[in-house]
């Protein structure tokens, strides 16, 4: 079978047309196959009259009426971050899919921000098949109710779907003891299988960062790439692999269509040849399906009543912008480390950037709510304190100053500690003038650090939390998110601001 991206030459000539006839594939059927991706849905609601669950559904549903030959795909995370998922653990975001279920789903790292059991029972209440070919137990064996590659039968044509995950999930989310084997390495060794299998047409179905997406479209083995994770939109086409990067919250929706003709060569053997159309749909322009939107609205109805109640008033100006607690001091960051410090009776606090999700400014006079506090720590982390020695703290910061180009959610946001780094040194050796309370970081000195379940455990690499004494454990903590309530309830003002607690060196 020949690979589907090859393209005829236009053959010009009557000797040449005679030459050709001996080899030109002999098309007997076009068939046009839909593949629509969509990841990284977090919240159910709309934003700004832009995407959420029942806009997504609308367009999906509108696919599968237009063509039967259509695939729905989903490439990585649902049931964390969001506002509700904070108290659900992120069922919303399956029942909302459950009414217009996906051809094959692809846990991404958040779906292991409550555990990997919590993600087997969403996986259970699914009415769609979630696969991971990269994804197993300790011990190397399958997950029950996790499935491979998919081969559908779809208008004539063999579609081979590959799901893979992050490998990064481990260093980013409570995953537990699962296994993730390489993401890049796994995904291109099975799509050959898939070909070598009889596939038409290989889709990668993947949660990856855009340098992985790369090599995956370098290697030449797909022909279509679904990609989520870098929550952004963007689509490309090397004459070889169609690629999608899908988007957040189901914002702007790219269907492929690709036009498929089947045929045979002179040797009576299939051949495949097709070419890629992309389309662009700003979910702006989407009306809601009205049975997804009446359950949002239902959803949206018990949030308000326990989250619109106002706790204090922003007397300072707050960003808490992706940008921003990634790779700097930050007010946001400020308050929230302070407020651990100050629950725990800690020397210092730590919290990660990535941590803090809203992606908003609050202007000087902003009535801050509930629903503020949650919607910038919505993971349900709890508030530990642990004693370790000076030189562990100095690797933590190091770890967290680490990724810091790449905008890695592993930033610090301190409270009780100051330090200067300088982004341009080595990984690891980039961190200066640490200071506790005034006076210079004791390496040999036991400190009391307040930070959360998830960095304690060692998520985004914060490994060196780890070992020392814990004094206040997940089990006997308090939810961050209600620290900060509290916090800022007790004098009804956040006074926070960028104060010099972090500098940047080497700009």
């Amino acid at each position: 079978m020949t690979k589907p991206r090859c393209r005829l030459p236009a053959l010009l000539g009557g000797a040449t047309l005679l030459a050709a006839a001996a080899t030109t594939p002999v098309f007997g059927e076009t068939v046009k196959l839909t593949i629509l991706g969509v990841g990284d849905t977090y919240d159910f609601a709309a934003e700004d009259g832009r995407g959420g669950f029942a806009r997504q559904n609308a367009v999906a549903l509108a696919e599968r009426a237009a063509n039967p030959n259509t695939l729905y795909v989903f490439d990585g995370d649902m049931l964390s971050p969001s506002l509700l998922s904070g108290f659900d653990k992120g069922q919303n975001t399956i029942d909302l899919t459950n009414l217009v279920p996906f051809d094959i789903a692809v846990p991404g790292n958040h779906e292991f921000d409550f555990g990997p059991e919590n993600f087997f029972d969403k996986m259970k209440a699914s009415k769609y098949p979630w696969a991971a070919i990269n994804i197993t137990n300790a011990d190397g064996s399958p997950i029950e109710g996790l499935g491979g590659v998919m081969m559908k039968e779809v208008g004539g044509l063999k579609v081979a779907l590959v799901p893979v995950a992050q490998d990064t999930s481990p260093e980013v989310a409570s995953t537990g003891d699962l296994k993730f084997l390489p993401t890049v390495e796994t995904a291109i060794a099975a799509a050959k299988k898939a070909r070598d299998d009889g596939a038409d047409i290989v889709v990668g179905v993947v949660q990856t960062d855009m340098s992985n997406d790369r090599e995956l479209i370098a290697s030449h083995e797909f022909d279509v790439i679904m990609s989520g994770d870098d929550h952004s939109y963007a689509t490309a086409y090397d004459g070889v692999t169609a690629y999608v990067e899908t988007s957040i919250d189901g914002e702007f929706l790219s269907p492929v269509d690709l036009i498929v003709d089947i045929g045979t060569d002179k040797d009576g053997k299939r051949t495949i040849h097709w070419v890629p159309h992309f389309r662009f749909i700003d979910t702006a322009d989407v009306t809601p399906d009205p049975q997804t939107q009446a359950l949002v609205d239902k959803l949206q109805n018990e949030l308000d009543e326990s989250l619109n109640v106002e706790i204090g008033v922003a007397e300072t100006a707050m960003d808490s912008r992706r940008n921003v607690v990634r790779a700097e001091e930050s007010a946001i960051g400020n308050l929230i480390a302070d407020a651990m410090r100050a629950t725990t009776g800690a020397d210092i606090a730590i919290a990660n950037g990535g941590g803090i999700r809203a992606d908003r400014t609050y202007d000087p006079g902003t009535v801050l709510t509930r629903r503020d506090i949650l919607s910038e720590l919505p993971f349900g982390n709890v508030t530990v304190m642990t004693e370790l020695p000076g030189s562990q703290i100095l690797a933590a910061l190091e770890n967290g100053v680490s990724q810091v180009e790449k905008g890695a959610g592993r930033f610090p946001q301190v409270s009780g500690i100051t330090f200067a780094f300088d982004a341009s040194a080595p990984a690891g050796s980039r961190v200066s003038d640490v200071m506790v309370d005034g006076q210079p970081l004791d390496l040999n000195r036991v400190y009391k650090v307040a930070t959360n379940d998830y960095m304690l455990g060692g998520g985004d690499g914060y490994t060196a939390l780890g070992g020392g004494k814990v004094i206040i454990n997940a089990g006997n903590g308090s939810l961050m998110a209600n620290d900060v309530i509290e916090y800022i309830a007790a004098t009804g003002k956040v006074t926070n601001k960028v104060e010099g607690r972090i500098r940047k060196l080497g700009q």
